[in-house]
């Protein structure tokens, strides 16, 4: 019976400590820095771009060898079909064997290749795979760029829907204080039925909001989750606040011409530029010879180069300069170079459409960071103006002196005030994030 208890309680503990863990793992504490640390290390996204860029260092390691000797070796081993032996008669002297017949073939070649001059084909390739590795590197720190934005705008999304419940519950708890002072008044005979019930009506609506509000936290947790990685069942707790005093940017014109050197777009492009500008290099590379160093070194048995055939292993070598020249080919270097050619066109075009693309960029984002400061001055002070205005309406209506209407237009105006401040809070940090991504950042 004691062994029955122990082992009872015993699971009973291991079953807590289970729960407890699982608790432990649904709640999470976030600043938005830590949300990015984060979402950075589980972004599956940013793990594929960083392969591709793996990738293409590879690429490069694996053409810059070409430039280098290269030494083969091949073996085999042949059986022969029989025949006879190749004789010689000789009148006087009889019949004699020349070369005897040997069925059994070994062969081993070792082979050196050495290019001495492409035409510029391998450094063109090497040029230009090694800048197209640059660009892949700018592409994965666009994504990563892009990621943080996404992380931001979730994590403020969260935010502002914690918020806006925080006013709604506060509202509700108003209201509900107003129905308890408008049926006393209604006791002293200074408030009538249908005045209560527009307070009533009032908090009904409001209480309507307040599960919109609940279920939109919901979601926008849900939405946060997913960005950062983690299992969407996780409840995050916002840590960070906006924070005025750090938004802090140069002239608009600096900006721009910062974020014309600094944005991996622009970085990815001008590499891209620079590697059709080797692809031009490299297809020009057939209209010149190709020159080349072999060397082979021959262990065979029989080795035919060695009168009379004899069965067994002889080592012979061989050392040798080529060179190979495109004499006619229908113009088809010519064609391969207008390809390469109206490419770099388009590289270099492309590049420009970007600038202009991240000039508007630019401008936006400081025009709305710009916007978003005012309003956030104004909504704080509509907030006071409201707050006010909601307190001396509510003192007049416990005295009879104000009606039930402009009670509930006090609290809507208030309740108004704080949502729009919320809003304005929230838009400012994803301003200040987009800003902060359009001049590379």
């Amino acid at each position: 019976m004691y062994r029955s208890n122990r082992n009872l309680i015993f699971w009973i503990a291991i079953l807590l400590l289970f729960n407890f863990k699982i608790y432990a793992q649904e709640k999470l504490s976030l600043t938005v820095e830590q949300a990015i640390e984060i979402g950075l290390q589980n972004s599956k996204l940013l793990h594929s771009s960083l392969m591709k860029v793996k990738s293409a260092e590879a690429k490069v390691r694996e053409v810059d060898v070409l430039r280098l000797p290269s030494l083969k070796l091949n073996a085999g081993y042949r059986r022969l079909s029989t025949v006879d032996p190749f004789t010689v008669t000789v009148p006087g002297m009889g019949s004699f064997s020349i070369s005897p017949a040997i069925f059994d073939n070994y062969s081993a070649q070792l082979t050196l290749f050495q290019p001495i001059f492409t035409g510029f084909r391998l450094l063109g390739n090497s040029a230009m795979n090694e800048q197209l590795s640059n660009a892949v590197n700018e592409d994965y720190n666009k994504d990563k760029s892009e990621l943080i934005f996404n992380i931001k705008n979730a994590y403020w999304g969260l935010f502002k829907a914690t918020q806006f419940k925080k006013v709604i519950d506060e509202t509700v708890d108003q209201i509900k204080a107003h129905v308890t002072d408008a049926k006393n008044l209604e006791k002293a005979g200074m408030m009538t039925t249908n005045d209560i019930l527009k307070i009533e009506v009032q908090l009904s609506n409001t209480l309507y909001q307040q599960v919109d509000a609940e279920n939109s936290v919901k979601l926008s947790g849900v939405a946060l989750c997913n960005t950062l990685g983690i299992s969407l069942e996780t409840k995050i707790e916002i840590l960070s606040s906006a924070n005025m005093s750090s938004g802090q940017f140069d002239e608009l014109n600096k900006m721009i011409n910062d974020a014309t050197i600094k944005r991996s777009e622009i970085k990815a492009a001008d590499s891209r530029v620079k590697a059709s500008e080797a692809g031009v290099t490299l297809a020009k590379s057939s209209w010149y010879p190709q020159i080349s160093v072999m060397g082979n070194y021959y262990y065979s048995r029989p080795n035919q180069r060695i009168l009379p055939t004899r069965d067994q292993f002889d080592a012979t070598w061989d050392v040798g300069v080529n060179l190979s020249l495109n004499v006619w080919d229908w113009l088809t270097t010519k064609h391969q170079t207008d390809q390469a050619e109206a490419q770099l066109s388009q590289a270099v075009d492309a590049m420009g459409m970007i600038k202009d693309g991240i000039t508007l960029e630019v401008t936006q984002n400081y025009l709305s960071f710009s916007q978003a400061k005012r309003k956030i001055e104004i909504a704080e002070l509509s907030v006071k103006q409201a707050t006010e205005n909601l307190r001396v309406t509510n003192d007049k209506f416990k005295n009879g002196l104000a009606t039930t209407t402009e009670l509930v237009d006090a609290e809507t105006a208030l309740f108004g005030s704080k949502t729009n401040y919320t809003t304005s809070v929230v838009d400012y940090e994803l301003a200040k994030a987009r800003l902060d991504k359009s001049i590379g950042k």
